[in-house]
């Protein structure tokens, strides 16, 4: 192990066996990232507004795939030709998820977006989209050879012993490319597809102009309307079309996780100077796929502490620094042979500002409390409701003063009219997902899925008990002083978590199997109830 006083390890959350090491004073391209990070968030109200007229000849062939997609769709819907209404979302899913594929990188990333959306989407969208994940085709070698040099300023061989012309993975922003350096690194290399910039910038105006008249004609979640899936598309893609952005953004997540003391992850080092806005050169790591739960347990890797790593760290990069990987999914993540996570693909991270930080902190601290009260105060400082909301008619209108009932006692009917009566009752007061929390939530979907694969018979219960101890000891006097509060007077309230999931206090234990029979059967209740 190199000397970590004199490394980058004294500072960030990285391999031992350092290919480069990194000095942030020595980067050659980190001092223009404040600047490029300012214009591109500068840069979003002016895509995004919508209109008064189409934007440009891109708007009539988006429109054109659209009403391809939606047309056929509507009809056979007036003319009840469903079989349910499972049976007509997924007609229009696969219909969207084939529009999307027509027009390319953009709306391929948006429906990548969506995929990853469980628990915002219905089911039938968000698994259509997911076959948008690894069909993207790749392009040809000599176009990304062409990139590389002309951002580098270099013909390739100068700087490469090798570059395999097939790549790794083709996304819709990039593909990725294995290949070692002259002085014997072995790097990965992402490049940026040749059109896709102007392409993205074209297409998020087209969305922004066609997004208000698809409001309440598509059954996406009402929460997640239209023109504010496109502002969080917008907010998200247009840092990613800068690889200068993405390389802060590891050594910023490095930073945060050595801080905390983070044992069980780590990320790859971009190169010091081979990064510029199209291509992004990196270190090279290898591990075991992070749905190979087999494999990691052959090789004696606990996929429980795996699983637990993952929620701690997460959840601590917001709480204490405001700072997490937005994009959590299979493909961004694969575990070592030392059990350790390496986290990839850093194009959308969350940053939350210093007061949208301490409101998800009061957020968290509320969940844990059974503060009603400050959690909806919360969520309105997060943006997730107008300013001027009256808080008090907004838990009387949800019901949320009232004791929890537990779904399960309740018939298909019940439930579906419960669903529609707060989905209602929010809309009615403007209640949206803004961009951080959305990103939050979908990465919880993510860590639920993959408590499912890799520890089912975790207590989840007994896990937040001990994760909320943890922050205690670790963070609780930071968090009383963030907060103005007294440490001794936060008391964790274990049976209002368990009234959360629908428990009475009696339950001593909760396996996530257990959960899942309980999801699976609200979720049959309510088809046959559909």
């Amino acid at each position: 192990m190199p000397d970590v006083e004199h490394s980058d390890l004294n500072w960030g959350a990285f391999t031992e066996a350092a290919p480069w090491v990194l000095d942030r004073d020595d980067i050659r391209w980190l001092p223009a990232v404040g600047h490029l990070r300012r214009a591109a968030h500068d840069e979003v109200p002016t895509l995004t507004a919508p209109s008064a007229r189409p934007p440009g000849a891109r708007v009539a062939t988006v429109v054109a795939h659209l009403t391809i997609a939606i047309g056929p769709w509507l009809l056979r819907k007036r003319r009840r030709r469903y079989d349910g209404p499972e049976a007509g979302r997924a007609d229009l899913s696969l219909r969207l998820r084939r529009a999307a594929e027509m027009l390319g990188p953009s709306y391929i990333k948006l429906g990548q977006i969506i995929s990853s959306g469980e628990g915002l989407f219905p089911n039938e969208l968000v698994l259509e989209f997911k076959r948008c994940r690894d069909q993207v085709p790749a392009e040809p070698f000599d176009a990304v050879k062409l990139t590389i040099e002309q951002d580098l300023g270099c013909r390739l061989e100068d700087i490469f012993e090798y570059v395999d012309t097939e790549p790794l993975a083709a996304a819709s922003i990039a593909q990725v490319h294995a290949a070692r350096l002259r002085t014997g690194e072995d790097v990965v290399i992402k490049v940026q597809r040749p059109s896709v910039a102007r392409l993205v910038r074209k297409d998020l105006r087209a969305m922004a102009w066609i997004a208000p008249h698809l409001v309440g004609r598509i059954p996406v979640t009402a929460l997640a309307n239209p023109p504010a899936l496109v502002e969080l598309f917008a907010e998200t893609i247009v840092e990613e079309l800068d690889f200068r952005l993405e390389a802060a953004n590891m050594l910023d997540v490095a930073h945060v996780i050595h801080d905390l003391g983070q044992d069980g992850y780590i990320v790859p080092r971009p190169h010091p100077t081979l990064v510029t806005r199209r291509v992004l050169v990196m270190e090279r790591l290898s591990g075991f796929n992070f749905d190979d739960v087999a494999g990691m347990q052959g090789a004696g890797i606990d996929t429980e502490a795996v699983v637990r790593a993952g929620m701690i760290s997460f959840m601590e990069g917001a709480m204490i620094h405001g700072i997490f990987h937005g994009d959590l999914h299979g493909g961004n993540l694969f575990v070592l042979a030392d059990g350790r996570t390496a986290l990839l693909d850093f194009g959308i991270v969350a940053r939350l500002s210093h007061e949208r930080r301490l409101a998800f902190l009061r957020l968290m601290l509320g969940a844990t409390t059974n503060d009603i009260r400050g959690q909806m105060a919360a969520l309105r400082d997060l943006g997730a409701l107008p300013h001027d909301t009256d808080l008090e008619a907004v838990i009387s209108d949800l019901g949320l003063d009232r004791p929890p009932i537990d779904p399960t006692t309740l018939t298909g009917e019940e439930m579906i009219h419960e669903v529609q009566r707060v989905v209602k009752a929010l809309l009615g007061y403007g209640a949206r997902l803004p961009k951080e929390l959305m990103l939050y939530v979908k990465n919880m979907v993510f860590l639920d899925g993959a408590i499912a694969r890799l520890a089912p018979d975790l207590d989840i219960l007994a896990e937040v008990a001990t994760i909320a101890m943890l922050f205690a000891q670790r963070h609780g006097e930071q968090i009383a002083t963030d907060l103005g509060i007294e440490a001794a007077r936060v008391d964790f309230d274990f049976d209002g978590v368990k009234a959360g999931f629908g428990l009475d206090s009696e339950v001593d234990s909760l396996t996530y199997r257990e959960l899942q029979d309980r999801r699976q059967l609200i979720q049959k209740r309510m088809r046959s109830a559909r």
